[in-house]
């Protein structure tokens, strides 16, 4: 039976989990997600929206089966990549509880929109355990050090208020509102330029993993990609039209 559902809404293509009850993750789940990112991708969605239809948004691994399956890391660090790294803007829209591996996807996503009820966590000092799939260096990454340990060591869960101040989440809205809102997001992104927001998101990611220094080393063949789209050539093209009173120029 299928965990994750997928459809296609104008150039967004909306990825659901859906494995009852709190969508644990296994290794099934992680390959079917990237399968279906990539799908989106090949029909030509512009972005992608990260959801659940369960009460949560996911509670983490199911220690049901996780020392069965021994994740092999390295085969878990390509799967993480090739969500983390799929080329075009990613929007998770978090409800309930994101917790563990849960959280975790939430942070591969490249924004967060997240219901006010919404609680996030990284759980697994408790069992004995730390976050397995990147976790912690990507809250020390958005949060800063302090922080990215406060969370993993103490494992409490943090109200996304918290977390949208910290960095960590991009927006909270009420819940009531929260599939429109991460919707919108999701359609705006569609709608950018295609080329630019793959460069931007390529050079952002790389300098996160890597520093300034790693962005630099890729920042030329994102620019000569960029400069030979037709998005570039369109929206310079407008951009000319529009004279020397743009509002770009008046700081609008």
């Amino acid at each position: 039976m299928s965990s994750i559902s997928y459809e296609k809404d104008g150039a967004v293509g909306v990825v659901t989990m859906a494995k009852p009850p709190h969508n644990l993750i296994d290794n099934a789940m992680l390959q079917e997600l990237a399968s279906t990112y990539a799908r989106a991708v090949e029909e030509g969605c512009r972005a992608i929206l990260l959801r659940s239809s369960m009460r949560h948004f996911c509670a983490g691994a199911d220690l049901n089966v996780l020392a069965s399956e021994r994740w092999d890391q390295k085969a878990l660090a390509r799967l993480w990549a090739s969500l983390e790294d799929v080329p075009v803007p990613t929007v998770a829209a978090v409800h309930g509880a994101a917790l563990g591996g849960g959280f975790e996807l939430a942070l591969m996503c490249d924004m967060i929109v997240a219901a006010d009820t919404a609680s996030f966590g990284m759980a697994e000092s408790s069992l004995g355990l730390l976050p397995l799939l990147g976790g912690v260096q990507r809250v020390v990454q958005r949060a800063g050090l302090a922080r990215g340990k406060e969370m993993a060591m103490f494992g409490r869960r943090h109200d996304p208020r918290v977390l949208e101040r910290w960095g960590v989440v991009n927006l909270v809205a009420a819940e009531a509102e929260l599939a429109g809102v991460a919707m919108s997001w999701a359609r705006q992104l569609a709608a950018g330029a295609t080329v630019a927001l793959r460069g931007i998101k390529t050079v952002a990611n790389l300098s996160a993993r890597g520093g300034i220094s790693a962005g630099d080393a890729r920042q030329e063949e994102v620019n000569t990609s960029m400069w030979n789209s037709a998005d570039q050539a369109r929206g310079l093209a407008a951009f000319v039209a529009t004279g020397p009173g743009s509002a770009v120029f008046e700081g609008n």
